[in-house]
């Protein structure tokens, strides 16, 4: 029977909230082995001068344990 853990990350990007996840997943990929699905928990932005600086996600990460 597969067996999976589940993580928390956040993850930051200029961009957009979709950038931030694909650095989170990529990042995350580098020191995990199995990946298996992701999913958002919580967005956010940071603000400065009335204009968004950056995007933030918070990603829980699956990954099958060996």
């Amino acid at each position: 029977m597969p067996v999976n853990k589940v993580i928390e990350i956040m993850a930051e990007s200029d961009e957009s909230w979709d950038d931030a996840a694909r650095k989170g997943i990529s990042k995350a990929d580098k020191t995990l082995k199995n990946i298996r699905s992701a999913w958002v928990k919580d967005q956010s932005v940071k603000v400065k001068g009335g204009e968004i600086t950056s995007y933030r996600v918070t990603l829980k990460v699956a990954f099958g344990l060996e």
